[in-house]
């Protein structure tokens, strides 16, 4: 493999133009509105193929998986027939280089200006810090990292290289319903909000269930570059790969990690809420586990629980303390005084804010807001737009990074944003496996009333791995 210093040699040699960054990342290449941005994508099936179908207007010249007869199945439908809308990913794909590990394409590739990455989540971080240190657009889901130490690892690392363009796939937070949401809540059309309640129907997947037995990986799955950084040490079964990852602690952040970035958002980003300062997970039984092999570094444990909730405070938030509680597993909140007869909370997930003057609730991704009380719908409709509206809205998150990497419009969820909130919604989880409250100095990064339980905060990477 090329090293970083060897890489940098060759790239100041075959790109012309290039500068460098003051941490020695080479520049990435200034583009035009009239230019197509040339992507590479890792984890290209499942998501990474949802996302990449709205981007087929650019150059995609490389992808990286471990398992392209998993990213075969994004263009064929239950029967096998193909799906007529993606046939243009499709050539775009046979086009493109392949490569089973994204630390070789990064090694051998030249061409590329952006990434996105769609892996499981244990991933998001490693691949991430690689791209932006050879100064490429990264685009990366939901949720941004796998650990607080990472978040802000990535987010020192967009503040020293502002010209990258960085964005989270929480895509509700490009949609108008949702920034509508904001501005009704920061004009005070319901009051003071001090009570937030978040729900969602995850997990869809298997949790606090037992690990199975391994057995041998298909043919032409590398397994172990889909283990990555995980020293888990597992061998494979199709209860991990390819969706059922985010239930198992080594690879995904359960059912909090997948929908909080789409759920957690709109409270967080409405009433600048800043850092949680104290957290509390109640919670099912994990998954049941009798392997000795089933200790990663940390609690121990292998499934995550089916349900949760989670007790957030923020006492510093900007106009005053809010307490918000997160439900999964089908898990829903009690309904309040003042929720009108008849009116039923979406039991796919949705959140219910509790205001001074009146209630308003919306579904996942800040859809269908509802606004509840004496006159809180007057006092809503004269609030006038503050935010910016994305083009395209929900629909349009993935070209809005494409627009601000050429220039055109201004990035939705940078990571400045998508790192407090991803923070916010990791230190759930960081208290789950503490198994106490936690008092959390965001400032500082650290839990004062559990030293131990800093541990969480981060993990051990397997070599060639490292973040």
């Amino acid at each position: 493999m090329i090293d970083r210093r060897s890489w940098l040699k060759g790239a100041a040699a075959t790109g012309a133009g290039l500068t460098l960054f003051p941490n020695g990342a080479s520049a990435a290449r200034r583009l035009s509105p009239s230019d197509r941005v040339n992507i590479a994508v890792i984890g290209a099936g499942g998501m990474g193929a949802a996302n990449m179908e709205r981007l087929t207007s650019q150059n995609i010249v490389a992808l990286a998986d471990p398992d392209f007869s998993h990213v075969a199945k994004a263009f064929v439908d239950g029967k096998g027939q193909p799906i007529q809308s993606r046939l243009a990913l499709k050539t775009a794909y046979d086009r493109a280089a392949k490569y089973a590990d994204y630390r070789r394409m990064f090694d051998t590739h030249r061409d590329i200006d952006a990434v996105l990455i769609a892996t499981p989540d244990q991933h998001h971080a490693v691949a991430a810090k690689m791209a932006m240190e050879r100064g490429l657009h990264v685009y990366v889901q939901k949720p941004l990292t796998y650990t607080v130490r990472e978040g802000r690892v990535l987010n020192d690392l967009a503040r020293r290289n502002p010209k990258l363009v960085t964005q989270m796939g929480n895509q509700g937070h490009s949609g108008d319903d949702g920034r509508r949401v904001v501005e009704w809540l920061r004009g005070g059309a319901i009051g003071d909000v001090r009570e937030v309640h978040v729900w969602t129907n995850r997990p869809i997947w298997p949790q606090g269930v037992a690990r199975p037995a391994a057995i041998p990986a298909p043919a032409g799955f590398d397994w172990d570059v889909w283990m990555g950084p995980s020293t888990a040490g597992w061998g494979y079964n199709p209860l991990y790969a390819h969706f059922n990852w985010r239930g198992w602690q080594p690879f995904g952040c359960g059912a909090l990690g997948d929908m909080g970035a789409h759920l957690i958002d709109f409270p967080v980003w409405a009433l600048e809420t800043g850092l949680p300062t104290r957290i509390e997970t109640r919670h099912s039984p994990w998954g049941p586990s009798d392997r000795a092999e089933d200790t990663p570094p940390g609690d121990g444990r292998g499934s995550y629980p089916l349900a949760t909730m989670t007790y957030f405070e923020f006492a510093d938030a900007k106009g005053g303390p809010v307490r918000l509680v997160w439900y999964d597993g089908g898990l829903m909140p009690p309904s309040p005084h003042g929720l009108p007869p008849g009116t039923v909370m979406n039991p796919d997930g949705g959140v219910l804010y509790i205001g001074s003057d009146g209630l308003l609730m919306h579904d996942t991704y800040g859809q269908k807001p509802v606004l509840m009380g004496a006159g809180a719908a007057e006092r809503a409709a004269a609030i006038p737009q503050s935010l910016p509206r994305i083009a395209g809205g929900i629909d349009g998150h993935e070209m809005n990074w494409v627009r601000a990497i050429r220039g055109e419009e201004a990035i939705s969820s940078p990571f400045a944003d998508a790192v407090p909130l991803t923070e916010t919604m990791l230190l759930g989880i960081v208290a789950m496996r503490a198994a106490t409250p936690i008092e959390y100095d965001g400032a500082a990064g650290r839990i004062t009333n559990n030293q131990q339980a800093n541990r969480y905060l981060d993990r051990t990477y397997r070599k060639g791995w490292e973040l």
